[in-house]
């Protein structure tokens, strides 16, 4: 018993390992990390143009920080055509969301409600405006104005916005349509609401977030486009194509400002939308 007693009394303390505890915590943490890298690689662009939209160049080229200054943003139309091209922008990126808004919309109903011969052809036929290269689906539809013989200009920029931006409201509203419970619906006409009333009060009001996000992303790759509004601008001239050819020549800080306004405007439109969101789902 003494012997026993001896070597109960002289065994060594447990060994602590802060070494796997730190392996731990990165284990736990590593997606986390991973993400905040992520943001980081998405966020830095942004945060230079932001920045350098106060800068105030020696030069003509806005490349390097020289000194704090508001002059840009006192007169963000100082560069001739600068005002004009973004004007010309976001007059055809507002008519090419409401019409690929519109169109799509109904397309996408028509694809998740209803059964019919060609539905699957149809599913994948709208991936293909997404999936071809721009380059060729600038020069196709370059090939078709001018083999109908119309002329180069806003109409033809707008058609081809159109175009691809009906895909991806198809795609956006459709997956909404995918994840609404159909019970709702037949609750409501169960309570004597005809299909009007019902799509009107019930429907609607579950799909507008998801139209809202498709007219959302149909403005920004309008607004946004250069290559396929490039084959068939003509002389026409769109915020994208003003920096391009500013770009050749000097690149004002004014095209900062008016990039940094339009994503205050993002900013603004998403959080009112945030806002609306939550206060529904109170």
């Amino acid at each position: 018993m003494a012997i026993l007693e001896k070597t109960r009394t002289s065994a060594p303390a447990p060994i602590s390992r802060p070494t796997g505890r730190r392996f731990g915590w990165i284990r736990d943490h590593f997606v986390a990390f991973l993400g905040v890298l992520g943001l980081i690689y998405l966020f830095v662009p942004i945060f230079v143009v932001v920045l350098f939209s106060f800068n105030k160049p020696n030069g003509r080229f806005n490349y390097t920080w020289v000194r704090f200054s508001f002059d840009a943003w006192s007169s963000p139309c100082d560069v001739s055509g600068i005002c004009d091209s973004l004007l010309v922008s976001l007059k055809i990126g507002l008519l090419a969301t409401l019409v690929a808004t519109i169109l799509g919309t109904t397309a996408a109903f028509g694809l998740a409600r209803h059964r019919f011969r060609g539905r699957a052809v149809a599913n994948v036929l709208i991936f293909l405006p997404m999936a071809t290269p721009e380059v060729v689906a600038g020069s196709s539809l370059l090939t078709l104005f001018i083999n109908i013989g119309v002329p180069l200009g806003q109409l033809t920029i707008f058609i081809a916005h159109v175009m691809f931006c009906i895909s991806f409201v198809i795609v956006t509203v459709k997956s909404r349509l995918a994840g609404m419970d159909p019970r709702l619906e037949q609750a409501a006409m169960d309570l004597y609401a005809n299909r009007f009333q019902t799509f009107l009060r019930v429907t609607l009001p579950l799909v507008m977030p998801g139209i809202v996000s498709a007219a959302l992303l149909s403005f920004s790759l309008s607004f946004d486009d250069f290559i396929i509004t490039n084959f068939n601008a003509g002389s026409t001239v769109t915020f994208p194509m003003f920096v391009w050819g500013a770009y050749q020549r000097a690149l004002p800080v004014q095209v900062n400002v008016i990039g940094t306004g339009m994503l205050l405007i993002s900013l603004v439109l998403v959080g009112i939308g945030r806002i609306i969101s939550t206060r529904r789902n109170r």
